[in-house]
């Protein structure tokens, strides 16, 4: 299998495209192809797909390649105007990106949702061209319909309103290292923590969550978009603690977390069926080909039996400093198996 190519998250596209702008708005010259250096050393070139420039202000546009990353903005036309301002570094939300509503992220609310790495490495990369020239400018971040895209990400839930994040803290997007995800789960928790709300939702699907809600008259606010990562929910909500957790999901996934996985993916944790016989007393189910197939066999019993061994895995975790309970939900949303707290 060949290697999987990485790509440049939207921080790094960002600062290229500023320290671009900036040269031609001091020297008249646009950097094409630009190079800048990321925070571990790295010196990746970008090249430039658009610029404009106008009394005082220059524009320059780069397409992000997030590589072999299944990246939402891959592809997105990411841009930076610079214009001279008064009073050090000024970033500005353009369009496509959005605002801070809530307490709780790293950025303050009010600004725009320009994370502080990105910020720092633009900052970086302006500072290359400056020659002696005052660091005072605005710097008006943008990405094409980044409105649009942003409806597939966390930022509703987050509070953040209008656009996407500018995010990045290597500036680099490793394929399938789904960091951003993670990174999103933990910012729903400290988005939660700040606001003072008890309970959470950790679900590894759509129909989990809705049902889980349902349960509860939950708001979407309070519902983490867990996916396969269980085990990353679980280490930050250990450290960052929260009243109340349910996790719900599908039985296959719970098996999984019954039986010590930490990630829920197909590609690298597998149901142990042989475990499920044994855990249920049901010889019959270690021919079984899925959880749904086992439950099928042996019923009721096998799904009370998998959320109890879930809900042990999770508290091994989260040593008790947050109450937990595991429901077991089947494809329509019907629950097969609830532990309480």
């Amino acid at each position: 299998m060949a290697d999987l190519r990485r790509g440049w998250t939207t921080g790094a596209c960002a600062a290229a495209a500023a320290k671009s702008a900036c040269a031609a708005l001091l020297s008249g010259e646009f950097l094409a192809p630009v190079e800048i250096t990321l925070p571990k050393g790295q010196t990746p070139q970008f090249a430039i797909k658009s610029t404009t420039r106008g009394e005082g202000w220059a524009k320059a546009c780069i397409i992000k390649d997030a590589g072999d990353d299944p990246d939402v903005t891959h592809g997105a036309l990411i841009c930076a105007k610079v214009s001279h301002g008064t009073a050090g570094l000024r970033f500005i939300a353009g369009e496509g990106v959005g605002t801070v509503t809530r307490a709780g992220l790293p950025i303050a609310v009010g600004e725009p949702a320009i994370n502080p790495v990105p910020r720092l490495m633009i900052d970086a990369a302006i500072t290359d061209v400056l020659n002696g020239h005052p660091p005072d400018f605005d710097i008006e971040i943008s990405v094409k319909n980044g409105t649009e895209l942003a409806k597939k990400t966390w930022n509703p839930r987050l509070g953040i309103i209008g656009g996407l994040s500018i995010l990045g803290t290597t500036g680099i997007v490793r394929p399938f290292s789904c960091s951003a995800w993670i990174a999103s789960i933990h910012r729903g928790v400290d988005v939660a923590r700040a606001e003072g709300r008890p309970h959470l939702i950790a679900a590894t699907g759509s129909t989990s969550e809705a049902t889980a809600r349902q349960l509860y008259s939950l708001p979407e606010e309070d519902c983490l978009d867990m996916g396969d990562f269980v085990g990353g929910t679980l280490k930050y909500l250990k450290r960052h603690p929260v009243k109340r957790l349910t996790i719900a999901g599908g039985i296959g996934k719970i098996s999984k977390l019954a039986q010590g996985a930490m990630d829920l993916h197909s590609a690298r944790s597998q149901v142990d069926f042989q475990q499920l016989a044994e855990m249920a007393g049901t010889p019959a189910i270690a021919t079984a080909n899925t959880a749904l197939e086992a439950y099928e066999i042996a019923g009721p019993p096998l799904a009370r039996a998998i959320a109890a061994k879930a809900k042990a895995q999770a508290e091994a975790t989260l040593r008790g400093v947050v109450a937990v309970e595991v429901i077991v939900i089947d494809r329509a949303g019907a629950v097969l198996a609830q532990t309480g707290f």
